[in-house]
């Protein structure tokens, strides 16, 4: 998986979650939480989503490693390695 692949799939996966959240407003190194008001729960529901549109296997417990676009994605391009 690309970094493009990987940015698609979590602005895919954010409009469900955070519906007009608009990834090109992000600062991707900048935490989610803050970029687009969501919460713990919204990062779990991120990482689920991801899971879902990868197969990949996505622990709870990495859940942190998205805690910013730039982080999401690098997590993502590595998991699909």
């Amino acid at each position: 998986m690309t970094p493009a692949d990987a940015r698609s799939l979590i602005g895919q996966a954010l409009a469900r979650i955070a519906p007009g959240s608009d990834l090109d407003d992000v600062d991707p190194d900048e935490p989610l939480t803050d970029e687009l008001d969501l919460d713990s729960m919204d990062l779990l529901a991120l990482l689920t989503a991801l899971h879902e549109s990868t197969g990949l296997e996505l622990p709870e417990s990495d859940a942190g490693q998205l805690r910013t676009l730039a982080g999401a994605i690098d997590y993502l391009v590595a998991k699909s390695g």
